[in-house]
């Protein structure tokens, strides 16, 4: 994979656990989190300062809600996936939508993302580039990065396993929280570049000839 930028890493890490430990600017450093779900995250101004914002003059709500994200994409990490945390970050009747293929996660099926991505890419990552917070309402440009290690379940039958491939896939994500909870969390994934990546291609001269 390759070397990460200096916004990269802060982008992962410049959250705080819950009980209002911060966590430290590298992933071996962080302190690991507690599952308390009345705690709240929060982020220091050289946190927020490090971080790739369109718009840097957020209100404290904002700010709250920012670290609410943050916090679930750094329990989304390869090296430290936390599932309860990032589950109970949604609310009661909150719902991830995988919208390319038109999946969705409800309630414990939740619990089901991280690991899946984890069992694809160990070493899965997630490359903040652009993050946009408009109130409840937080929109980022990402790359979903990692080393195909895993084993991929084709359509066809069969398995696809890797072979160390490295993947970089663009991906744009939409959070909607309120009262601190993530109410709908749509996550757009260049799928096509990441099967590409992963050495699995359409093959489109077949598609053509049956028709």
């Amino acid at each position: 994979m390759k070397l990460l930028s200096r916004k990269s890493i802060t982008a992962a890490t410049a959250v705080a656990v819950l009980g209002g430990l911060s966590i430290a600017a590298v992933p071996s450093q962080a302190a690991s989190p507690a599952h308390d779900k009345a705690a709240a995250p929060t982020l220091t101004a050289r946190q927020l300062a490090a971080l790739p914002l369109t718009d840097r003059h957020l209100t404290k709500h904002e700010k709250a809600n920012l670290a609410i994200v943050l916090r679930d994409y750094y329990v989304a990490e390869g090296n430290h996936i936390d599932v309860p945390t990032f589950v109970n970050s949604f609310a009661k009747d909150g719902v991830f939508n995988d919208m390319v293929p038109g999946v969705a996660y409800r309630g414990k099926a939740l619990g089901n993302v991280l690991p899946y991505m984890k069992s694809l890419f160990s070493n899965v990552h997630r490359d903040l580039k652009r993050i946009t917070v408009n109130g409840d309402t937080i929109s980022i440009e990402l790359s979903i990065q990692g080393t195909f290690d895993g084993q991929l379940q084709a359509p066809t039958g069969g398995v696809v396993k890797g072979k160390g491939q490295k993947v970089d896939a663009p991906t744009a994500d939409f959070w909607y929280l309120k009262n601190g909870k993530v109410e709908k969390f749509d996550c757009f994934v260049g799928y096509s570049k990441m099967y590409s990546d992963m050495g699995v291609n359409f093959d489109w001269a077949s598609a053509v000839n049956n028709h």
